[in-house]
């Protein structure tokens, strides 16, 4: 009979005791649900090695593309699958060879006057994202590839953005974050003064949310430009600020009056985006004004883009305009609209308590002279404690309704009679839209 030493036999089952344990307690997924996960991984590889094979230069040496990038999701996912199986340090072991293979090839890369390391940390997101997704985080991954790719196909853009951005730019950036992340968590969070009304700690986040939707804007304006077509720069303007964008091009049809009806439509087109940039801000502060209020600002807002389609019909003359924005993080104009905000709540909250509702549409009228945001954050707010919704609805359409009508007004002062012939009938078709909403809220 054929004998085996023990030591033997022992040293054998210590060695081949991993795969052993690896065929007797396999991973809880099944075999079809591994192989999903696996297609997963190579998929969202495969999104990213498009990109990367698409963009790249083809005198350049490709550090990966089309073929590698599934192959490292797919890699990922194997590591992952081997730190379950086994322990948790193959994956890490795993990892770090990965990291130190790209390490090296961007080391070759930058030897020969290649610096670029994009490519590089593309691949070990995709290797992240493979382990994820045998994790069972599905939509983080498959999320975060979307983004990634996003992030790599918006070079070209993000490189006019930085031609265009300039010292000013930064500094007031700088120094908006600077006062919020050092005054924010210092200001009281509870109402001070009379009425009980006014949360310092709440205007500033109003303010850092209007600063932050027209910061918006100002990057598309930046990104895109501003010479694009006075259609688009009408519609990016208009989320910064269409009020400049009516005063702007107002004074420049004077300048060109045979292209009247181009600056129009460009006019009523930047103050129709205020109106779903006042549903954003609705949705921040009061969900259930949102609810109460959004189909009427969709009739509105569909009232100005039909007036700005029938503007646009049959024009023949397609020009470019530029409009002068100033970043909206710069500090005194987010103090000022700080304290317009607080006014605008403290008036609005004494005409209700001492006139009723019919103080509270007085003042959203006067507000609407000036400015749609701060009084649409004041009702919104107040129709979280003790304005109904439909008060607060019927002074937001009211203030929107008087804001047009100034603009209008703007137009026809400052503009060619050219606009005023074409810009007046497009504002009248959204005021009487308006006034009708109104009149229906308030039967």
């Amino acid at each position: 009979m054929f004998y085996i030493p023990a030591d033997i036999l022992n040293r054998f089952a210590f060695v081949m005791h991993p795969f052993l344990l690896f065929i007797s307690a396999p991973p809880a997924d099944s075999l079809p649900v591994l192989f999903q996960k696996a297609a997963v991984s190579l998929l969202v590889g495969a999104l990213v090695g498009l990109e990367r094979e698409r963009s790249q230069d083809e005198h350049l040496r490709l550090f990966a593309g089309i073929r590698t990038f599934p192959l490292i999701g797919l890699l990922g996912f194997l590591a992952a699958l081997l730190g379950a199986a086994f322990t948790t340090w193959m994956l890490g072991i795993v990892a770090a060879g990965f990291i130190a293979l790209v390490i090296t090839s961007y080391y070759l890369e930058a030897r020969e006057g290649s610096h670029g390391a994009t490519s590089e940390v593309a691949a070990v997101i995709v290797f992240i994202l493979g382990a994820l997704i045998y994790r069972d985080y599905y939509v983080v991954a498959i999320a975060a590839s979307v983004v990634l790719t996003l992030f790599l196909s918006l070079k070209q853009p993000l490189q006019n953005l930085i031609a265009h951005v300039h010292e000013e730019d930064i500094y007031a950036t700088l120094k908006f974050a600077i006062i919020t992340a050092i005054v924010l968590p210092v200001l009281p969070d509870t109402t001070i003064g009379p009425l009980d009304v006014l949360n310092p700690r709440q205007v500033w986040y109003m303010v850092v949310l209007i600063a932050g939707i027209s910061f918006a804007g100002y990057v598309l304006v930046k990104v895109f430009g501003s010479k694009k077509g006075l259609s688009l720069t009408g519609m990016m303007g208009g989320l910064v600020s269409s009020t400049a964008v009516t005063l702007s091009f107002s004074q420049k049809s004077r300048e060109a009056p045979e292209l009247g009806k181009t600056f129009a439509s460009a006019i009523v087109l930047a103050c129709t985006i205020m109106y779903p940039r006042i549903l954003i801000e609705i949705a921040v502060v009061n969900r259930s004004l949102l609810a109460h209020m959004w189909v009427l600002i969709v009739i509105l807002t569909a009232s100005g883009l039909a007036a700005t389609a029938l503007l646009l019909f049959g024009k023949r003359k397609q020009t470019t305009g530029e409009v002068k924005l100033k970043n909206p993080f710069e500090l005194m104009s987010a103090i000022k609209f700080g304290l317009i905000f607080a006014v605008i709540l403290f008036v609005s909250k004494a005409a209700q308590q001492y006139l009723g509702s019919g103080g509270v549409y007085l003042a959203a009228g006067l507000a609407g002279l000036t400015d749609v945001d701060a009084i649409t954050l004041s009702m919104a707010n107040l129709a979280k404690e003790s304005l109904s919704e439909d008060t607060a609805a019927i002074a937001i359409l009211i203030a929107v309704v008087t804001n047009t009508i100034v603009k209008a007004g703007i137009a026809f002062v400052l503009g060619a009679s050219a606009l005023r012939r074409y810009t007046l009938p497009g504002f009248g078709l959204v005021v009487v839209t308006g006034l009708i909403l109104i009149g229906w809220m308030l039967l």
